[in-house]
């Protein structure tokens, strides 16, 4: 006769079995599926390189070490694991502008965006945003409202760039989105903090003036000019 406690017991250790099977399925699935989501996200970053820098053919990617810029060098051209900006370049070999990546906090989730930006102009001039949660309808709006996204297609970044819940009059303006003001200031915030952060150091004759072969040189010294 099977003692009281056997029941218990052995629900507990059948539960113990299906939940380690569940695991051990879990971090299967996620180390098959790894390489296929990072390689569709490196794609999806590529694309948008090329779609925030209007005119530019070729690119070079620049990662931050100990301060400064240098370039990555990649047979591949894999992507950078480590923070990186992009360098874009035309038929021509001078310099269109540079592709930066930027996340923060938006209402719901992080935001992930990517933003051209040319150091001869002082502006941003094309925006991508690459991961948003916000809420459909209204803050999914910063992805979907060509009158938002148009704002980034030739916007000043001095002295700052600044939101506006009126019709945009001034060129460092962008114009909120009606009834998601908090995801567009979101984007605002990410973009300034971000410039702060890289804009210093992309100043200089060769980013505003570059070539290809510049680029080179000055990266063979260990930064940008």
């Amino acid at each position: 006769m099977a003692s009281p406690e056997a029941g218990p017991l052995r629900m507990m250790v059948t539960l113990g079995i299906a939940g380690l099977c569940s695991g051990i399925a879990v971090v299967g699935i996620f180390l098959v599926t790894k390489p296929r989501i990072e390689r569709n996200r490196a794609e999806a970053l590529e694309a948008a390189i090329f779609r925030v820098l209007e005119g530019a053919k070729t690119r070079v990617a620049l990662v931050l070490r100990e301060g400064e810029l240098v370039r990555y060098e990649a047979e591949d051209g894999a992507i950078p694991k480590e923070e990186a900006i992009y360098a874009g370049y035309d038929e021509s070999g001078a310099l269109v502008g540079h592709a930066i990546p930027a996340e923060g906090a938006g209402f719901q989730d992080t935001i992930k965006l990517l933003y051209g930006y040319r150091a001869a102009s002082a502006r941003v001039v094309g925006i991508e945003v690459l991961e948003s949660r916000e809420t459909p309808g209204l803050g999914d709006k910063i992805i979907k409202d060509d009158h938002f996204v148009a704002n980034f297609r030739d916007l000043a970044v001095e002295p700052e760039i600044v939101l506006t819940k009126t019709a945009r009059s001034r060129e460092n303006e962008v114009e909120a989105i009606s009834g998601a003001t908090i995801s567009s200031r979101a984007v605002v915030r990410i973009i300034n903090e971000s410039n702060a952060r890289w804009l210093a150091r992309l100043g200089g004759d060769q980013a505003r003036h570059g070539t290809a072969d510049a680029d080179e040189r000055v990266l063979a010294r260990g930064g940008v000019e």
